[in-house]
């Protein structure tokens, strides 16, 4: 197998996919090396996982290079996956594993010894996407290993690479042997692998539809899945906003990585006050991009990470106008932008409403709708008018009404004067058809062990 790069359309990397005996040797190895590794204290787990962080941070430049080849996010923004927020998720969980996996003892009670244990729960299959990979599956991989369970780690056919560094790293941090595993599968062969006695959890970032695929292949057993899946994220700019820093924001959080981002912002409802002040801000501020091939220093937009999807964000830009949306970004703006090539403008609608796809359907491309509201209640009717709910924003400077109105939105992250982040010390989650089950943060740990209970009568 190949992948292609959306740089240039060449082969940027080669692979196998794994065979069935294969697999079947993998999760042989995942059973046996977990036994082990699960015996090690967590103080020990930890100086491992450090060593292996350390080592792929140090190699940020090279990681990040493969990266921009592999799924064309620009150089000069690359290396900061890595050195950022890989490091700062990673770093966080290793250093709260001591505690959030301590065992819970409870009150004393006469000729008793009473605790609950946090179990590893085995191997974890984790599926990683090609937009983050390195962030996505941080956010599984070393909470897993922390945890006391073996992984394998299968990532987009599109950044296979991404794997094999991890592999090399904790290779080098002297991991015991087979606690992490990659490998490269087909959907019937992941289907196959969740199906399997031997997997005890699953760790899916990506669409809609392959969560439902992980869903359906768990549906005969009694595992956990965490989905972290679509959205559709909106944001809600109130009239005592700070409008120069909010737009800077908010271009930022909607055009970076090219709109590539499960918690991109989408969709924006902008008081009626500041509505014009607000889109001229914002278009001024987009006209600065620079669309252009991802390995040249001046380039900060680069090609999304193939034509298809390219054109299915086209589709959804033209259908709108269609229905009426303005267009604010004319052809030729963007010199680089060509049909038929994953090289796309970004791109501002105004004038749009709730029957438009492009208001309600997921774009994960480098366009936004920008709606005018009334008041707080409309907004809040209009964020919750979706079927995602992974993150959503509000800006304004007052912090009682962000936390009141934030009751109110159905989100899994609710930001108040900034978007497109993840902070490690919280619960990572979603609702609705945004997916289940929750990453990082102490709740994270909860996530990957069972509690084992241990009643002991010491006095007989």
């Amino acid at each position: 197998m190949q992948t292609i790069s959306p740089i240039d359309g060449s082969v940027c990397a080669e692979y196998e996919l794994a065979s069935g005996a294969e697999i079947e040797a993998a999760l042989d190895r995942a059973v046996r090396g977990q036994r082990r590794w699960k015996t090690v204290p967590v103080s020990e787990r930890a100086a491992t996982c450090r060593r292996a962080v350390e080592l792929m941070v140090a190699r940020a430049d090279r990681l990040a290079t493969e990266l921009t080849w592999q799924m064309g996010r620009p150089i000069t923004q690359s290396p900061f996956e890595i050195r950022r927020g890989f490091q700062e998720r990673a770093r966080y969980m290793i250093d709260i594993a001591e505690g959030a996996l301590a065992d819970l003892v409870l009150d004393p009670k006469d000729g008793f010894r009473r605790f609950i244990r946090h179990e590893p729960l085995g191997v974890v299959l984790v599926l990683a996407p090609w937009n983050y990979p390195y962030l996505a599956s941080v956010n599984a991989v070393i909470p897993a290993i922390m945890a006391g369970n073996s992984v394998i780690l299968k990532v987009s056919q599109q950044t296979p690479l991404v794997a094999e560094r991890y592999g090399e790293a904790f290779a080098e941090a002297g991991l015991v042997d087979d606690v992490f595993q990659s490998l490269q599968a087909s959907h019937d062969a992941v289907a196959g692998m969740i199906e399997d006695g031997r997997v005890n959890f699953v760790s899916f970032t990506g669409s809609v539809e392959g969560g439902c695929g992980v869903q359906r292949a768990a549906a005969r057993r009694f595992i956990a899945t965490n989905l972290e899946l679509g959205g559709k994220d909106p944001a809600y700019v109130r009239s005592d906003a700070a409008l120069e820093s909010t737009i800077e924001n908010l271009v930022d959080g909607a055009f970076f990585n090219a709109g590539q981002s499960c918690c991109a912002v989408e969709r924006m409802y902008v008081h009626r006050d500041v509505y014009r002040p607000f889109i001229e801000g914002f278009v001024a501020l987009t006209r600065q991009y620079r669309l252009g091939n991802p390995l040249a220093p001046d380039t900060t937009l680069g090609p999304m990470v193939r034509t298809s999807a390219a054109d299915f964000v086209r589709s959804q830009i033209a259908e709108a106008v269609a229905q009426g949306a303005r267009a604010v970004i004319a052809p030729g703006e963007f010199p680089a932008d060509q049909a038929g090539t994953p090289y796309l403008a970004p791109q501002v609608l105004t004038d749009v409403n709730h029957r438009m796809r492009v208001m309600t359907e997921e774009t994960f491309g480098p366009a936004v709708g920008v709606m005018a509201v009334n008041d707080d209640d409309e907004a809040v009717a209009r964020m919750n008018d979706s079927r995602y709910g992974l993150t959503a924003s509000i800006w304004t400077s007052d912090v009682d009404a962000a936390i009141r109105i934030g009751d109110r939105v159905e989100t899994g992250t609710w930001f108040l004067n900034r978007c497109d982040y993840l902070d490690p010390a919280l619960a990572w989650t979603g609702v609705r058809d945004s997916g289940r089950g929750c990453s990082l943060s102490r709740l994270g740990y909860d996530a990957l062990t069972r509690p084992k209970s241990f009643h002991l009568r010491v006095t007989l």
